[in-house]
């Protein structure tokens, strides 16, 4: 299928591995040159040269943290004025015990997975508008519906954040302009593997044990591969996905038994 986006501008972050840079090679795939963001200079390079080599698109790079102002800033310097928009603060969640936290720890995941978020969003859509198209995507997590034990900090940033864009959507389809969020389970990244070998030491068990642990409660019965998202970000920022809006589109395998 021809998503319609061919020759589209797109802003990815956190692009440089996992979700971030399949969704860019996917956006790439169709023809859309791209502005992507990550921390790490060299493998964000490496992205960049991979996806101009294999896709033949224009790509800028800009190394920064998205979640600070200074980034953000120099991001849509990069991009004035994109077509799509890929949301996706890269900061890992990491358990703690919601008695624990101070009001900075708070803040800190708010500005990271709320605020972050919010500000690209109310930079993009303006231009977004008046060009009459529109695509912003958010990459959160599947348990964002069946929120878990010891994740309040980064769960409630999270749902907050699916509260604010349902109140955005109404006056922006109109301009076909859409903004969805895609929850993803357990994708086969470094990040996922990082998070495994951290549960197999705080359990006092092996990182094997606890990836078959995993696979066991997957129906699918094994990970996603990234492009499985990157192609779904992809889908939702095609021409095809104008009707759609305000979701919370939950791909993890079967994992949330949940009907809405």
């Amino acid at each position: 299928m021809d998503l319609g986006i061919k020759g589209r501008k797109a802003i990815v972050c956190a692009a440089s591995k996992g979700i971030g840079r399949a969704a860019a090679e996917s956006l790439a795939a169709e023809g859309v040159d791209l502005t992507i963001i990550a921390r790490t200079l060299e493998t964000l390079h490496e992205a960049a040269a991979d996806i101009r080599s294999t896709f033949g698109v224009k790509v800028t790079t800009v190394v920064g943290d998205v979640t600070t102002e200074e980034a953000r800033d120099e991001l849509f310097s990069a991009c004035p004025s994109p077509d799509i928009l890929v949301c996706n603060p890269g900061l890992r969640q990491t358990p703690a015990d919601f008695r624990t936290l101070s009001r900075e720890d708070w803040l800190k995941w708010w500005d990271a997975h709320f605020y972050s978020t919010i500000d690209l969003i109310a930079r993009a859509v303006p231009g977004m508008s008046e060009r009459g198209f529109g695509r912003v995507v958010n990459v959160s997590v599947s348990n964002i519906k069946f929120p878990q034990l010891n994740f309040a900090h980064s769960h409630s940033a999270r749902v907050a954040l699916s509260g604010a864009i349902a109140s955005m959507v109404r006056e922006l389809i109109g301009r076909n302009v859409t903004i969805n969020t895609i929850g993803p389970g357990f994708i086969d990244t470094d990040a996922l593997h990082t998070n495994l070998h951290a549960h197999a030491v705080r359990g006092g068990t092996t990182y094997e044990a606890i990836v078959e642990d995993r696979l066991k409660t997957t129906p699918a019965g094994r990970f996603a591969a990234p492009s499985e998202c990157g192609d779904l970000i992809a889908y939702l920022c095609s021409a095809q996905a104008g009707f759609m809006t305000g979701q919370n589109i939950i791909n993890d395998g079967g994992v949330y038994q949940g009907i809405f």
